[in-house]
């Protein structure tokens, strides 16, 4: 678990695919729910695991020779996680391992980019072959595409048309090119409003008036825009929740538009394209910047323009307000003045590792990200990540650069803290952890009071749901004693 969510954390802020190497069977369900975070965020890493030697009796070297080998002989082993993973292959000889890695190194890093896991037996891995080279230019990612001009001039039309167009993305700043494109197109478009879903990394800085900041598939701007622009997002809405009113126009653009690993999935989009957001934002900033037609009309739209000023400023206002010192100095913080702080303290360029589940949000508001890679979201459901995610991360930036972590009481204990904390003392990987500590997981009452919200367990406390920390750990002494005090 600690050593994928790290490949999966360096590999999200560098883009740059990492390995992990596990044993057999045991070591591959040891990933847990890494690889579901990996999946779901997006991340490119590349995964091998042995097999248990397929002879027993000296037929090949690399035979079996202990007792374990038989017992670690499962009839599949890549289907433990071959559902989340972009490729799942086997070595079944030395003379093209090469090449079997190149091609899980293509499915891992082409959008959009994933896992990939690769098994093979010790035989295989004892085979004498002769020596062999690949030119490795050959082995790359698939290259991006981008809209069709008759589509470029579709969309551009129906957005600088629109009395509230709205953009919604939640992956597109993993390329960071794509949050400067994405600002050109906002600037342009006078009155297009962008909300983040918080799929996993910093799309459109808060700062700018444009941005709503960061929901989670509810928003009221979804209930009234008229043209949606749905870009590099799962989720963009909650349809039980919030949902575009009868008659929005709305336009899907994504490296993966069907969602292809999610049985269900479905938004009312009159069109959907297979391409690459940053190159698409780009194509219609200058589509509509060379247009004289939309130029002339958006030249109109001042009073738009200067009505986002005011509602970003009065929001952000209202965020401020929310962070007020406690009254006491030995009253509890409140979310909204721990997070202010954190943000007033650490560097300007900060990179934070959010798992803050259903405080998320208001994290986010005080926090405010406003440079690409400064925020990473898990992007999954697998709880754990952010701990181990961290340490990729600062081994991927170095030592000039300032990792925080923002991680949930319950969530820090799925992350096999003792092991994580035991790595970075190791391995010289410092990282501040704040640990939010609500006594207990707060997200599965949340659940409930979505469905039953005036059944039985809403009546019940944290301890009758059985989702209380009482007593609770002492979360600072864990790190110390797995570091070596």
């Amino acid at each position: 678990m600690v050593a994928l969510s790290m490949a999966d954390g360096y590999a999200r802020l560098t883009s740059k695919p990492q390995c992990v190497i596990v044993h057999v069977d045991v070591g591959t369900q040891g990933l847990g729910a890494a690889v579901h975070n990996a999946s779901c965020g997006r991340a490119p890493v590349l995964i091998f695991a042995g097999l248990s030697p397929y002879t027993c009796n000296g037929e090949y070297r690399g035979s079996r020779t202990e007792y374990i080998h038989w017992i670690q002989d499962v009839p599949d082993q890549k289907q433990i996680v071959s559902q989340y993973c972009r490729y799942s292959g086997e070595f079944k000889g030395g003379r093209n391992v090469k090449q079997i890695v190149g091609r899980a190194l293509q499915f891992a890093t082409s959008a959009p980019a994933g896992p990939a896991y690769l098994v093979g037996a010790r035989e295989v891995m004892e085979e004498e072959i002769e020596p062999y080279e690949l030119e490795q230019a050959h082995w790359g990612a698939v290259g991006n595409a981008a809209l069709t001009q008759e589509v470029v001039q579709e969309i551009s039309e129906a957005l600088v048309g629109a009395k509230e167009p709205l953009l919604i993305t939640g992956y597109c700043g993993r390329n960071h090119d794509a949050v400067a494109q994405l600002v050109k197109l906002a600037d342009t478009v006078k009155g297009l409003r962008v909300l983040d879903t918080g799929g996993s990394d910093m799309c459109f800085p808060r700062d700018h008036r444009a941005s709503l900041g960061l929901r989670y598939g509810v928003h009221d701007r979804i209930t009234t825009a008229d043209v949606i622009l749905v870009a590099d997002c799962d989720v963009p809405w909650i349809p039980t929740q919030c949902k575009p009113q009868r008659g929005t126009r709305v336009f899907h653009i994504d490296s993966d538009p069907l969602k292809q690993q999610m049985p269900v999935f479905y938004i009312p989009a009159e069109a959907r394209y297979k391409v690459d957001a940053c190159t698409a934002f780009s194509q219609l900033h200058a589509y509509i910047s060379q247009t004289k037609p939309l130029t002339e009309k958006l030249s109109t739209y001042q009073s738009r323009w200067d009505a986002l000023e005011k509602e970003h400023s009065e929001s952000m206002s209202t965020f401020r307000s929310l962070a007020t010192r406690p009254s006491s100095d030995d009253s509890s913080y409140n979310i909204s003045y721990l997070i202010s702080r954190i943000r007033a303290l650490v560097p300007s360029d900060a990179i934070f590792a959010i798992e803050a589940v259903t405080l998320t949000a208001f994290v986010h508001d005080q926090l405010a990200p406003s440079l690409p890679g400064t925020w990473l979201n898990c992007g999954g459901g697998g709880l754990g990540w952010s701990t181990g995610a961290a340490l990729g991360m600062k081994l991927a930036c170095g030592p000039n650069r300032f990792v925080c972590q923002i991680v949930g009481d319950g969530t820090f204990l799925f992350s096999v803290p003792g092991s994580a904390c035991w790595i970075a003392q190791k391995y010289n990987l410092p990282v501040l952890t704040i640990v939010l500590n609500n006594k207990g997981w707060n997200a599965p009452r949340r659940s409930l009071l979505l469905v039953h919200p005036e059944g039985e367990g809403s009546k019940a406390s944290n301890e009758e749901l059985n989702i209380a920390f009482e007593p609770g750990p002492d979360y600072a002494g864990i790190a110390k004693a797995a570091s070596g005090g």
